[in-house]
């Protein structure tokens, strides 16, 4: 059984009804793989963080530093420019934000601003003062499988078994949070889809979903157009297909992961998956519990 919704049910429609978290992702990058530089100026952003919210999400991430392979780091006062006044104005008209940095400075100042989720793709290796602002400020963590920033995270992709090393990693993690003092209502995993990861790396994390839940944590899958994902869908002379031709595949995943018991899913284009997180929430709903053998 999915663990109940760490947010506040007041918060999210998904919290109420019991079903996967649609998480919408808000890039304010000029370099985002995915659609860098198109919601780069605030009025650009916020506007698609409505778009994505009417389409259906429950959670804006917003995001001023790229991740994609290979990226270069930004200084954080133009991290705190970026984001800052998206997540204040989205936060003003009510939507649920998420703030996704590694930077404890940003997670704070994004939490000041609004934020009631910080998503840290480095799960607190990178900033480790991030777990004492979460532990203080009592906002939803998401703790992210994580070997390295992005400019070297291809090099660290050695695993004995991806789904055994991923969990014992993701461990490690919870443990650094409670020592910092954050309580475990507050934390959800995810297992870092294409973070050090190659493309086969990532299937068997998303087929063996059922292990990652039942360590106890909610659960959060990005899976949205990843390398893995246009590998899959490569054309006749194996060119991967672009960002922008993986939303259905995103989307079936999006199904399946809910099925598996998914706290949540990270997604590029909400409508599509969510309405594959309520097949998956009607479905299983409709499974029986148990058998009468009578």
């Amino acid at each position: 059984m999915r663990p109940p919704s760490p947010l506040p049910p007041a918060l999210t429609s998904a919290g109420q009804a019991g079903r996967t978290v649609v998480m919408g992702v808000l890039n304010v990058t000029p370099d985002s793989f995915s659609d860098g530089g198109r919601w780069f100026t605030p009025e650009a952003a916020v506007a698609h963080g409505l778009a994505l919210v009417a389409d259906g999400a429950d959670l804006l991430d917003v995001g001023g530093e790229s991740t994609r392979p290979g990226a270069a780091r930004v200084p954080v006062a133009e991290e705190l420019d970026r984001v800052l006044p998206v997540v204040r104005e989205l936060a003003g008209r009510g939507v649920p934000v998420s703030v996704d940095t590694t930077r404890a400075e940003v997670a704070e100042a994004a939490v000041a601003a609004g934020a009631v989720v910080v998503n840290d793709v480095s799960g607190g290796l990178a900033d480790p003062a991030i777990r004492e602002v979460v532990a203080r400020t009592g906002v939803v963590y998401v703790a992210m499988h994580w070997r390295g920033h992005a400019d070297v995270m291809d090099d660290l992709a050695q695993y004995d078994d991806v789904v055994t090393d991923v969990r014992r990693e993701l461990a490690q993690r919870v443990a650094e949070l409670r020592e910092a003092g954050v309580a475990d209502h507050q934390v959800v995993l995810d297992p870092g889809l294409g973070f050090a990861k190659p493309g086969a790396a990532n299937w068997p994390l998303l087929a063996r979903l059922p292990e990652l839940v039942a360590d106890g944590f909610p659960v959060l899958v990005g899976a949205s157009r990843k390398r893995f994902l246009g590998h899959l869908l490569a054309g006749p002379d194996g060119t991967p297909a672009p960002p922008g031709a993986r939303d259905a595949a995103t989307a079936a995943v999006s199904a399946l992961a809910a099925a598996a018991g998914a706290w949540g899913v990270r997604v590029h284009e909400a409508r599509g998956t969510a309405d594959a997180v309520r097949v998956a929430a009607r479905w299983t709903a409709a499974v029986p519990s148990g058998r009468d053998d009578r």
